[in-house]
C-alpha cells in the first residue's frame, strides 16, 4: 500500500509542469526507486508512459540534460534489478524489491513506450534498460529477450528518424546521444536494419551545427570580447569571463564529451549507407563547418599571435590555464572529422558505385578541410597521429590521378599575395600548408602551372631561415623549389630558376640552414642536372659548375665549428651535428657527396679535385671525416657500375688512394709498383 501510495504522489508531481529543476531531479530520483520495487506490471507501465511525456519533465527541456538523465533512470532501475536478482535475498512482501521476473519486469517497462509518446523518447526507455542489462560486459538477460530489446530499438530508431520534423533540435540531439550509448551494444545483424540514409545527416550535425555541440565554431568568435590586454602588455583570457564558463559548458555536453564514439559511429554510418550522393553531401557539409571555423578564430585576438611567440604575448593564466581549454575542444574536433574523413576516403578507393567525378572532389574538399583545420594540427603537432597522415596522404594520392582537378585545387589554395609574406600567423599558417601540400603535385600539373603558381609562392620565403616564425615555411620552401627541380619535364625552369635558387642557398648557409639541409639540397641539384636528365642535354656542364661554385667557396670559408644548426633552435640533432663540422667542412662533404650523380668524364675531372679540397680543411678531425666520407663514397654502393669501375681505378692504380690520404705532395713522389721514374730514358 506504501508504494501504491508513493507511486500516486508522484504521478500527480510528474504532471505539474511548473516544477523547478530541484524538484524534477527529485521526482526522477523517485521514479527510479519504483521502478526497481513495483510488482504490478500495469503500474510500471504506467509509470514509463508517465516518465516518457510528463509535463514536470519535458515541458521545458533543458537541452540534452533532460535527455540524459532519462536514459539514466531507465539505466540505473536496470542495473538494479539485475542486481537485485543476482542478490541471495528472496523476495517477499516486505522487502524493498519487485517480486516480477526479470523478463516479466523488462516487458511490462517496454509496454510502457507507446503511441503517446514520442517515438525518439522510446529510444530513451529501450537503449536504458540495454544499457542497464547488457552494458559493461554484464549479460543480464537471455540471448533471445536482448536480441528482441535490440530489434524493438532499432525498429524504434527507424521510426523516429521518419517522424523528425525539419529544425527539431532537440529530438535529433536526444536521438543521436541515445544512439551513442547503445550502439556498441547492438548486433551486426540488428545494425544493418538501420536506415543509415536518414540517420546519418542527423549524426553529423548534432555535434558540428547544434547549439549543444560547437555551434559552426562561433564561440570562438565570441571569446575576443573577453581577451583583454593587461598593464604588463600581454593578454589574458580569464577563467570567470563569461566567454571561458560558455567553452566549459560546450566541453560539458554530452555530444561533446562523447566526440569520438560518436566520430565512429558516423564512420560506420558512412561505410553503410545507399545513396552515394549522401557521401558528397557529408563532406561538402563538414567543409562548411571547417571553414567557419577557421573564420570565426581569425576574428579572435589570439590568431594574431605566433605560436613561438605566445610567451612574450599572453598571460600566464592563459597560455596554463584557460586556453588548454579551447584547445582540447578544436583537438577533440578535429581529430573527429579526421576519423569521418577516412572512413569516407576509404568507402571511396573500396566502393566501385562511388561516381566517377566523386573521388577527386572528394579528395580535394578532404584536402580543404584540413587546410581549414591547420591551425589546430599545426599547433598540437598532429602529424604524430596516424589516422591524420593516412587522410592526408591518400587525398593527395587520389588527386594526383586527376591533373585538371589537381591544378584546380591549387589555384583554389593559393597564397592571397604571391610575392609576400604576409603579416597574419593565419595567412603564413595556410601558405605553410599550400608549400608542404603542393610539393606533392609538380609532377602531376603541367610545367607552367609549377613556375606560375609553385615557385612564386616558396621564393618570398627561400631567404628567411633567420625569422624563428619562419623556420617550417623556410624548409618547406626550400623543399618545394627542389621538388619542382626535380621533374624532368621541368627543364626550362631549372635553367630559369637553378641560379637564383643556388644564390639564395649560399646566403642563408651557414646562419640559417644546416650542414644536412644544405648537403642534401645541393646533392639534388646536381642529381637533377646530370644526365639523364633533359636539362644536362642542354648545358652538359652545369652540374660542374654547381660544384666549381662550392669549391671556390671552400678557399675563403671559415674553418671554426658552426655555432649551431639552422632549422628550429630546439633542433638537438642539428646543433649536435653542426658543431662538429666547420662551413669549410661541410662545402667539401658536399661535393664528396655529388660525385655518385656525376657522368663519367666529369667524376674522372673531380675524383682529384675533390681529393684536393680533403686537404684544404685544417682541422685533423674534421679532414679524417672528409676522409672516411670520401671512402664511403667509394665502397658502399652509391655510384652505379661503371662509376665504381672508374673509381676503383683511380684508387688503385692512379694514385687517387695517397691523393685522399696524404694530398699532392705525397702523389708526386709515389709511383705504381714496376712503374717508371722520371730518369727513365724511356
Amino acid at each position: 500500500m506504501a508504494t501504491d501510495r508513493s507511486l500516486a504522489t508522484l504521478l500527480r508531481a510528474l504532471q505539474d509542469a511548473s516544477s523547478e529543476e530541484q524538484e524534477v531531479s527529485r521526482l526522477l530520483g523517485s521514479a527510479t526507486m519504483l521502478l526497481t520495487i513495483l510488482s504490478n506490471p500495469l503500474n510500471l507501465t504506467l509509470l514509463t508512459t508517465q516518465l516518457l511525456s510528463a509535463p514536470a519533465i519535458w515541458s521545458r527541456p533543458h537541452g540534452l540534460h533532460t535527455a540524459v538523465r532519462v536514459l539514466s533512470v531507465f539505466n540505473s532501475a536496470g542495473i538494479q534489478v539485475l542486481k537485485n536478482e543476482q542478490s541471495s535475498l528472496v523476495p517477499n512482501r516486505f522487502s524493498s524489491r519487485t517480486s516480477l521476473a526479470k523478463e516479466d519486469w523488462i516487458t511490462a517497462v517496454i509496454k510502457g513506450a507507446d503511441e503517446r509518446t514520442p517515438r525518439w523518447r522510446h529510444l530513451l526507455a529501450l537503449s536504458g534498460l540495454l544499457l542497464g542489462f547488457e552494458g559493461q560486459e554484464r549479460r543480464g538477460i537471455s540471448d533471445s529477450l536482448r536480441m528482441k530489446l535490440e530489434s524493438a530499438i532499432v525498429k524504434a530508431l527507424n521510426l523516429a528518424l521518419q517522424e523528425i520534423e525539419s529544425g527539431d533540435e532537440v529530438t535529433v540531439n536526444g536521438l543521436v546521444m541515445t544512439v551513442i550509448h547503445v550502439f556498441s551494444l547492438l548486433s551486426e545483424h540488428q545494425k544493418n536494419g538501420i536506415n543509415y540514409d536518414i540517420l546519418l545527416p542527423r549524426l553529423y550535425w548534432a555535434p558540428f551545427f547544434s547549439t549543444e555541440g560547437l555551434r559552426l565554431g562561433y564561440f570562438l568568435s565570441a571569446m575576443d570580447a573577453d581577451i583583454v590586454e593587461g598593464p604588463n602588455r600581454k593578454f589574458d583570457w580569464s577563467v570567470k569571463s563569461s566567454t571561458y564558463l560558455q567553452v566549459q559548458r560546450i566541453t560539458s555536453s554530452p555530444l561533446i564529451a562523447s566526440l569520438g564514439s560518436l566520430s565512429r559511429v558516423i564512420a560506420y554510418s558512412i561505410g553503410h549507407v545507399q545513396n552515394m550522393e549522401l557521401l558528397l553531401a557529408v563532406i561538402d557539409d563538414i567543409l562548411a563547418f571547417t571553414k567557419s571555423l577557421c573564420i570565426q578564430w581569425r576574428q579572435n585576438k589570439l590568431s594574431e599571435i605566433d605560436l613561438k611567440e605566445e610567451s612574450t604575448y599572453l598571460s600566464d593564466e592563459a597560455i596554463h590555464t584557460s586556453l588548454p581549454l579551447v584547445w582540447r575542444v578544436l583537438k577533440s574536433g578535429m581529430f573527429s572529422i579526421v576519423v569521418i574523413l577516412k572512413s569516407l576516403l576509404e568507402r571511396v578507393i573500396e566502393d566501385a558505385t562511388v561516381p566517377m567525378d566523386g573521388a577527386p572532389h572528394m579528395a580535394a574538399q578532404t584536402l580543404n578541410i584540413l587546410r581549414d583545420l591547420y591551425f589546430i594540427s599545426s599547433h598540437m603537432g598532429a602529424n604524430n597521429f596516424s589516422q591524420y597522415t593516412f587522410v592526408y596522404l591518400t587525398a593527395i594520392d587520389i588527386l594526383s590521378q586527376h591533373p585538371s582537378q589537381a591544378e584546380a585545387f591549387l589555384r583554389e589554395i593559393r597564397p592571397a599575395e604571391t610575392g609576400l609574406i604576409p603579416e597574419h600567423p593565419l595567412d603564413r599558417c595556410h601558405d605553410l600548408y599550400f608549400l608542404n601540400t603542393a610539393e606533392h603535385f609538380p609532377a602531376v600539373v603541367a610545367a607552367q602551372v609549377s613556375e606560375d603558381l609553385l615557385i612564386p609562392a616558396a621564393t618570398p620565403y627561400l631567404g628567411v631561415g633567420g625569422d624563428h616564425r619562419l623556420i617550417e615555411i623556410f624548409e618547406a620552401a626550400h623543399s618545394m623549389v627542389l621538388a619542382v627541380f626535380s621533374v624532368p619535364q621541368n627543364s626550362g625552369i631549372i635553367a630559369k630558376h637553378i641560379y637564383p635558387y643556388f644564390d639564395a642557398l649560399f646566403k642563408v648557409f651557414p646562419q640559417n640552414l644546416s650542414s644536412r639541409q644544405f648537403r642534401m639540397a645541393v646533392r639534388t641539384l646536381v642529381r637533377i642536372t646530370s644526365p639523364p636528365s633533359p636539362i644536362s642535354a642542354d648545358q652538359p656542364l652545369l652540374s660542374s659548375t654547381i660544384l666549381e661554385l662550392i669549391r671556390k667557396r671552400s678557399e675563403t670559408a671559415l674553418s671554426v665549428p658552426l655555432q649551431r644548426g639552422g632549422g628550429p633552435p630546439d633542433s638537438e640533432e642539428n646543433v649536435t651535428e653542426d658543431t662538429d663540422v666547420s662551413e669549410q667542412c661541410v662545402l667539401t662533404l658536399t661535393i664528396i657527396d655529388a660525385l655518385p650523380f656525376l657522368p663519367i668524364d666529369l667524376l674522372e675531372e673531380w675524383l682529384p679535385i675533390a681529393a684536393e679540397t680533403i686537404h684544404t680543411v685544417q682541422d685533423e678531425n674534421m679532414r679524417n671525416q672528409c676522409q672516411q666520407r670520401f671512402w664511403d663514397i667509394l665502397s658502399n654502393g652509391e655510384m652505379d657500375a661503371n662509376c665504381a669501375a672508374v673509381c676503383v681505378s683511380w684508387w688503385s692504380t692512379r694514385g687517387g688512394r695517397e691523393f685522399v690520404l696524404y694530398g699532392t705532395k705525397k702523389v708526386e713522389d709515389t709511383f705504381m709498383s714496376g712503374g717508371l721514374g722520371d730518369r727513365s730514358k724511356l
